[in-house]
């Protein structure tokens, strides 16, 4: 379907959980989040109702995030549910990878087509401090199985905070050379619990293109990467991979925004950033067939701002992960 600013809407982000195994600096406080209750969350039939009749107005891309969606009990079933419906052509997951192991050959054939990892240092004590709970090892473990099982393009989201691990980005544009992973740089967005601190601690991708050319010399400009998000990607010469930044803050992307969120909870945010949500949940459960439901997904694609105003502050009270990655 084409909004009102004649962007295509093809793609769905959906978060089937707001709890999370990683308490991360820059998304939670140390003790964590309330949690939503169980029976306020969309059940996995209730989702799949939503990507069927989601699909009968052009969304043909699907990915499950949390949250850390791995987490979330029966997950396999709804891969399944989503991999029959024959309008959707790409299921992707976006994960910290602490699970995602162990899970990986299920993921697979229940329908998963590639994965991204949420992975902010490749140092195991930094990555600890990071994330307040994780092992590195664990999700590097998932890293090398999803490679083994083609789980191609498989790629790392970098969350870049100053003093916290911009002195790696080195380390992970030279992973690049060797594996065929593809890392991207994503500004820090003043989002929930880095909201205070997010203008002091914040680096722009100019500054990391920069010094990563200071460091390896001119990068090979890319052709866009499998999937639906809005990286620049670059190559070092001879790479196997590619490294990629998302510059959500200095230069934004809106106006190629293809994209609709539905929270755990079943509300449908056109836009990140837009405190405008439009209820799926009630009519869910109230009996909506999927005519109607297709309706008002297709009300909130034309609602749909033209662009985000992450400038002027987060006034929502919850944080990334109750949102939705």
């Amino acid at each position: 379907m084409i909004d009102n600013f004649k962007r295509q809407i093809d793609y769905l982000r959906i978060s089937v959980t707001d709890r999370c195994n990683f308490r991360c600096v820059y998304c939670m406080p140390p003790e964590g989040v309330k949690f939503t209750p169980h029976w306020e969350i969309l059940s996995l039939e209730e989702i799949s109702r939503v990507v069927d009749a989601a699909s009968d107005i052009g969304i043909t891309k699907v990915r499950i995030t949390g949250g850390e969606p791995l987490v979330r009990k029966n997950i396999l079933d709804l891969f399944q549910y989503i991999s029959a419906n024959p309008l959707i052509d790409d299921i992707s997951l976006t994960t910290n990878g602490v699970l995602f192991a162990d899970m990986a050959e299920n993921l697979k054939k229940s329908g998963l087509n590639r994965v991204n990892f949420s992975l902010d240092s490749l140092n195991p004590d930094n990555f600890r401090d990071i994330t307040r709970v994780g092992n590195f090892h664990d999700v590097w473990r998932g890293i090398n199985k999803a490679l083994e099982l083609n789980l191609h393009p498989v790629k790392f989201n970098v969350v870049a905070v100053r003093g916290v691990n911009d002195q790696e980005f080195g380390d992970f544009a030279r992973l690049t050379k060797e594996l065929p992973l593809h890392i991207r740089f994503i500004e820090l967005m003043p989002i929930g619990e880095c909201n205070p601190w997010a203008e002091g601690n914040f680096v722009a991708a100019a500054e990391i293109m920069q010094r990563l050319q200071e460091e390896f010399g001119t990068l090979e400009t890319e052709m866009k990467v499998t999937g639906s998000g809005p990286a620049k990607y670059y190559r070092l010469p001879g790479a196997k991979g590619t490294i990629g930044v998302i510059t959500a803050m200095s230069n934004h992307f809106c106006n190629s925004c293809n994209r609709l969120r539905l929270t755990a909870n079943g509300q449908l945010r056109p836009c990140l950033y837009g405190n405008q949500e439009f209820d799926l949940k009630t009519p869910l459960r109230s009996g909506a067939s999927r005519e109607e439901l297709a309706d008002l997904i297709a009300k909130a694609i034309r609602h749909k701002p033209s662009q985000h105003h992450m400038e002027e502050g987060w006034t929502d009270r919850r944080v990334m992960s109750q949102i939705g990655g």
